[in-house]
């Protein structure tokens, strides 16, 4: 995701988080997969808050990008991978994982 693909992205992250109590702390796309560190109300476990996340920024991608829809026509319509991967702050803070995530190379 590159370009205007990205910024939607970024941007619907955005538009989803709100009207469900999210706030989206760093938020950056690399070639084949993005970083996220949510800060999540109480009421919303990891899958839920995920599945949500994931389901609606896919549709709607598929939905305003032609090259997207195309390219994953027939292969279980979802533009991310099934899985993905959860932690909490733990033993670091929440500003060293943001600076990680805003830091990193986009590789």
């Amino acid at each position: 995701m590159v370009g205007a693909v990205e910024a939607r992205w970024k941007q619907l992250f955005g538009e989803i988080a709100t009207p469900y109590g999210f706030e989206i702390v760093a938020n950056e796309v690399m070639a084949d997969h993005v970083h996220v560190l949510v800060s999540a109300p109480p009421k919303f476990s990891a899958a839920p808050g995920v599945r949500l996340f994931k389901g609606i920024t896919s549709r709607r991608l598929q939905q305003e990008f032609q090259s997207i829809r195309r390219h994953y026509w027939g292969k279980n319509a979802t533009l991310g991978a099934e899985g993905y991967s959860v932690g909490t702050a733990g033993h670091v803070s929440a500003e060293i994982i943001k600076r990680y995530i805003t830091e990193c190379p986009k590789v």
